[in-house]
Formats: C-alpha cells, sequence, structure tokens
C-alpha cells in the first residue's frame, strides 16, 4: 500500500488517463501546473495538457515551449464562453462519474490519494473500503470533508478508525461530535471521545436510541459528575 500511495502523490509515475481525470476536478486548477513541473520528461502527458481545454494560458505556454509547438494566441475579439447551465454541469459530472467508475481499483485509489474535492467526493462512497481509505489519507482533504465523513452511516468502520486516530483532526469539535453520535463507530472508541462533548451535546446523546447502550451510559456518567443529581 506504501508503493501505491507514493504513486499516487508522485505525478511523474501516474498514468495518463487518470491524469486526465485529475483535469476534469474543477475544484482543483492547480493540477496543470503540479503536473506539468512533474512531467517535462513525459511527451504523452505534456501533449494532454496543451490540449486540454481547461489549461490556464501560463501553463499551454511553457507546454508548448517544452515540445515546440506554437503558442496558441488569443484571439483579439474576446471569446464568448458558452454558459454551464445546470443540465451540462449535471452531464459533465456524470461523465466525471462514469470515468472513475470504469478504472480498476489500483487506479481508483491513486485517484482517490491525488483528486480533488470533487473527485473525493465521488470515491469516498467507492465499494471498495481500500480506495475509501485512500481518499482519508489524501493531503488535500479538508476538516469540513473529514466532518462528513464521519457523520455518515455508510461508511466502512476502519475509516471511522483512522479519523478517530488523526490527532489533529479530533482537536476538532465537530469532528468528535460527528464520530461519537455515528452508530457505526465502535463504541471502544466513541466513548473515550465522550467526555469531550459539550454538556447540552451529552444530554442529547444521552437520549439518542441510535448510538449503543454503552454509549448512552457513558453519556449519563459524565453528565452526573457535571451535574451531580
Amino acid at each position: 500500500m506504501e508503493e501505491q500511495r507514493a504513486i499516487g502523490l508522485d505525478l511523474s509515475l501516474t498514468s495518463p488517463d487518470v491524469i486526465e481525470i485529475l483535469f476534469e476536478d474543477a475544484s482543483d486548477s492547480n493540477i496543470f501546473l503540479e503536473v506539468f513541473h512533474a512531467n517535462k520528461e513525459r511527451p504523452e502527458v505534456l501533449k494532454l495538457l496543451y490540449e486540454h481545454p481547461s489549461t490556464p494560458d501560463d501553463v499551454r505556454t511553457a507546454v508548448a515551449s517544452v515540445l515546440h509547438l506554437p503558442v496558441l494566441r488569443k484571439e483579439t475579439e474576446p471569446v464568448k464562453r458558452p454558459v454551464v447551465t445546470e443540465e451540462v454541469e449535471e452531464k459533465r459530472k456524470e461523465s466525471l462519474l462514469i470515468k472513475i467508475q470504469r478504472l480498476p481499483v489500483p487506479k481508483r485509489r491513486l485517484l482517490a490519494l491525488r483528486g480533488g474535492r470533487e473527485i473525493r467526493s465521488i470515491l469516498i462512497k467507492d465499494t471498495n473500503k481500500d480506495v475509501v481509505l485512500s481518499v482519508i489519507e489524501n493531503p488535500k482533504i479538508t476538516e469540513s470533508e473529514i466532518e462528513m465523513i464521519a457523520r455518515q452511516r455508510s461508511i466502512p468502520e476502519e475509516v471511522l478508525r483512522m479519523i478517530a486516530s488523526n490527532r489533529e483532526w479530533m482537536k476538532n469539535y465537530s469532528i468528535v461530535q460527528a464520530l461519537v453520535t455515528n452508530p457505526k463507530t465502535p463504541p471502544g472508541i466513541a466513548i473515550g471521545f465522550v467526555p469531550n462533548l459539550k454538556t447540552k451535546d451529552l444530554e442529547l446523546l444521552e437520549k439518542n436510541r441510535n448510538v449503543s447502550e454503552a454509549v448512552r451510559a457513558a453519556a449519563k456518567r459524565v453528565l452526573q459528575v457535571r451535574k451531580p443529581r
């Protein structure tokens, strides 16, 4: 797995089909420059950059220089870009989803490690547990995403364990609260974070029939200490 992770983070080793999907993630425009710097010795990848419609002008110019291709000049008159309607955007997302789903598991794992927010939102729902775990290892993942993941009842238990073991994430109260109240979180892990909850959340947790009896009992014990009856 460590080898897979290293490849996923090294764009100079990533296959062109995976890189092409990375280009389609509208939330991560920096990927074009990163791919260029990592692939100056890979003409097939540089050609993707040169031809992709979303490649920034400065990156395309730099690619043209390396490939000894003509620099694409801007039109003297501004080009009217097509309006991106809700329907067009929906089709784009659907196309991205289909392309990702067609990839074999090893490539989905690499994509999970390197993809932007849109790609992560797709792969966090992947049926393969290792792909989902790779999403959590993505260095660009945000705490707001982690909180949403921690609330999902369909998420694999191993993912919740991984989140709980990250000290930085567990400094975020919303993530702690999400983990403790998720019925999928192993009681042994959830109970350890119960004392970190605010009193008002403990009161709700004590009455929450979705979590285990052990977690509710832990909430009750902490409340009795804070508010002796």
